[in-house]
């Protein structure tokens, strides 16, 4: 079932995921060699409490492991997503994708951004780059009358020009007072196929690309999943609104690259 929202509603979704978007640039404050992904967890859930949310991820059951731990996924290199924060210490040339989800006034946030801990080797910065760009891409197509596979197929165009794996077993989501909603919007398909796009739904679109080859597999913690080859991958997500003629972004990037500055992706 997939619900419209009213613009009361999309108000709420976008509070919500505008706290996303400041816990991630808190997080972005932090990320440099020698600091762990559970330190930045620690910040991350201690920021989201703060301002009166919930971190929706911690606790989020699994149908291959026991619940999530944390409030912040933090998937490091050949980490697609789903990373459960340790006590490794992030070194220079690592990157490391943070998804975050927050519960505010009833209604979801959901984002992702990859950061690059000290200098990233410039083939790594440029999947990054194009992953960033797939997503705007995608967002382009969320508009009234279109459909899901629109998106999918616009995103897989653009990082398969670039010789990028697209995974297809990971997909974004509706949004709404659940993190997960109908429908499922992948990174891939065909134009004019799938569920029809119309002004009000709300859903999370996520590029997640793999500088190798797209196969994918599940460590035995059962969430962190990797690439097959060993090989980099990155994600990057925003929470949309449908509209008429273009998509309102809901979350937001602007917190953390006013933290990274001319380091930003």
């Amino acid at each position: 079932m997939i619900y419209l929202k009213t613009d009361d509603e999309i108000e709420l979704l976008r509070q919500s995921n505008l706290l996303v978007g400041k816990t991630l640039a808190e997080v972005a404050k932090l990320v440099k060699p020698g600091i762990t992904t559970r330190q930045l967890d620690r910040i991350a859930e201690e920021f989201i409490r703060d301002h009166g949310g919930v971190p929706t991820f911690k606790g989020f059951k699994s149908p291959y492991g026991p619940p999530f731990p944390s409030a912040i996924c933090a998937s490091v290199n050949d980490e697609v997503v789903h990373g459960i924060p340790n006590d490794i210490p992030l070194k220079d040339g690592d990157i490391v994708s943070i998804d975050c989800g927050t519960l505010l006034n009833g209604f979801c946030g959901d984002s992702a951004y990859t950061f690059c801990v000290g200098e990233v080797e410039p083939e790594v910065m440029k999947l990054l780059k194009v992953t960033k760009e797939a997503l705007y891409v995608g967002i382009e197509k969320a508009v009234h009358g279109k459909r899901v596979g629109d998106i999918g197929c616009a995103i897989q165009d653009y990082c398969e020009s670039h010789s990028y794996g697209v995974v297809r077993e990971l997909v974004g989501h509706g949004i709404g007072k659940e993190m997960h909603e109908d429908p499922p919007v992948p990174n891939y398909g065909r134009r004019g196929n799938g569920p029809l796009l119309k002004k009000g739904m709300c859903i999370a679109i996520e590029p997640m690309i793999c500088q190798g080859a797209r196969q994918i597999y599940m460590a035995d913690d059962g969430w962190t999943i990797r690439t097959r080859d060993g090989k980099p991958a990155a994600h990057f997500e925003h929470t949309i609104a449908v509209g008429m003629d273009k998509a309102d972004i809901l979350s937001s990037f602007e917190f953390i690259e006013q933290v990274l500055g001319d380091k930003a992706i």
